[in-house]
């Protein structure tokens, strides 16, 4: 049976649910209204006997055998008017004396004489049954006054039963008719009550064919459950349509890794094995020749070094940044002074300035809780940025001090600058603004800021970049600031 609902739809096993419970709720409401006309009809022949056999029982002030024909042929009528169409006189020996029966009624329909013994005869209503069988009867017995003997006044229950039995064909017959009208009615009206659901599961059809920009229409008002449903519905599917997308554009940039790396280490591993092979074959016959294949073995090797430990330091930084932190207490001043000494010895004819944070006012404190080797991995980074991407003589300005809670370091130039889109993926790794250009040193591969930006978030940190094209560039370290030391 389970089973078997199970494989029903959600409209039918509702409706049946609802037809279920009507039907019950009919059959209750029957059987409690059949139950209470019962009674109360069963109770008014109760006090009509008890009424009558009280008379009686006082006015009987001689044996009922010794009465005159005439006076029963009176109580006759009187006992259908009355509605006991059976009396009888029972003596102190259980005997019936006499009695009086409704000539309307065949004889072998009122209740065996045998039974009348079991009626109490404190007015306490019994039912008995008909001697053949035909139907029941209520009966009253009282003891009478002028002689000892008792009076039994009965009363068939035929039309009352007739009355209940057309009740109940009648509660069935309207009840049935009603089940079926409101189960049609319940049909068409769980049809368009489901009619959202219906919209919502062509909706999560679509988005499983792959089209992930289907949203569930306004198919309620946002205060019903359906408009609850729906709008949950949505913030799910945007998330889930964000979650592709970000995968779709993680393993793009997984890719783009992957062939960025194969092509930085291949360079440098061709440059090595084609001077090895010059060598192997006895191409270089000078010892000249041989020193400068050696050293470009040597050059690549180092750029294989550099490129190697920056991978690798970039992958702990993803694994467990904290975990590579040996931490002391420090001022950023430090390592803007040795900056500003190195970018000079680099070039010394780049004008060279040192303010606050923004370029207003003298520089200032600037303590922070960090790894100091590791910071000036940062500002070497960000200084070797401003040396590659800028011409020689232009001006930089470093700016150290406190701003909004924060630890500030800033390195800003005013060299060409860049777009949008080159500032938005500029911290990308193995990203180059201009791939033509030549790499310094051999060792510039596009992870220079990638490096300095996963330092500065491995510190609580972060590094901006403030730029536009034409108006320079400004890098900014900001730093949790040390309240204490």
């Amino acid at each position: 049976m389970k089973q078997l609902l199970s494989r029903l739809s959600l409209r039918v096993r509702l409706l049946l649910l609802t037809a279920g419970l009507l039907l019950a709720g009919l059959s209750l409401i029957s059987a409690v209204v059949s139950k209470q006309l019962e009674r109360y009809q069963i109770g008014r022949l109760d006090s009509q006997l008890l009424s009558f056999t009280e008379i009686l029982s006082r006015v009987s002030d001689v044996p009922p055998n010794v009465l005159d024909p005439a006076r029963t042929d009176l109580l006759d009528p009187a006992l259908d008017l009355i509605g006991s169409p059976y009396l009888v006189y029972v003596d102190a020996n259980g005997t019936v004396v006499g009695g009086v029966q409704s000539s309307r009624l065949d004889r072998v329909s009122f209740p065996a004489r045998d039974e009348l013994h079991a009626i109490p005869v404190n007015g306490t209503a019994v039912d008995l049954q008909a001697a053949d069988g035909s139907g029941r009867w209520r009966a009253v017995a009282r003891p009478t006054i002028g002689w000892h003997g008792t009076v039994i006044a009965a009363a068939p229950l035929t039309e009352a039963d007739a009355t209940i039995a057309q009740l109940r064909a009648t509660s069935m017959i309207s009840g049935s008719v009603l089940l079926v009208l409101l189960t049609t009615v319940g049909w068409f009206a769980l049809g368009r009550g489901l009619r959202p659901l219906r919209r919502i599961e062509h909706t999560a059809a679509a988005i499983a064919e792959g089209d992930l920009t289907r949203r569930v229409p306004g198919l309620a008002a946002p205060s019903t459950e359906i408009g609850h449903l729906a709008a949950s519905l949505n913030t799910m599917l945007g998330q889930l349509e964000e979650a592709f997308a970000g995968r779709a554009a993680s393993e793009l940039r997984m890719r783009t890794f992957v062939s960025d790396v194969s092509h930085e280490l291949r360079t440098p591993l061709f440059g090595i094995k084609g001077s090895t092979e010059l060598y192997r074959m006895g191409a270089l016959s000078t010892p000249s020749d041989i020193d400068e294949t050696m050293n470009r073995i040597n050059r690549e090797a180092t750029r294989l070094t550099v490129l190697t430990e920056d991978l690798l330091l970039l992958a702990q930084l993803d694994e467990g940044p904290d975990g590579q932190l040996d931490r002391a207490p420090m001022d950023l001043r430090t390592l803007v002074n040795d900056a500003r000494h190195d970018l000079r010895a680099l070039d010394p004819t780049r004008p060279i300035e040192l303010t606050g944070p923004g370029g207003s006012g003298p520089p200032g404190p600037a303590p922070v809780d960090a790894d100091e080797a590791r910071l000036r991995q940062v500002v070497t980074n960000l200084v070797g940025n401003v040396v590659a991407h800028t011409p020689p003589g232009t001006r930089v300005r470093f700016g150290v001090g406190t701003a909004n809670d924060r630890a500030i370091l800033e390195v800003r130039d005013e060299g060409p600058g860049m777009t949008a889109d080159q500032a938005h993926r500029v911290f990308d790794r193995f990203y180059r603004a201009d791939r033509a250009r030549s790499r310094a040193g051999g060792a510039n591969a596009g992870l220079g800021l990638a490096i300095a930006r996963s330092l500065a978030q491995a510190h609580g940190g972060d590094v901006e970049l403030q730029t536009a094209l034409g108006e320079g560039a400004c890098f900014r370290l900001a730093l949790p600031l040390l309240t204490h030391v």
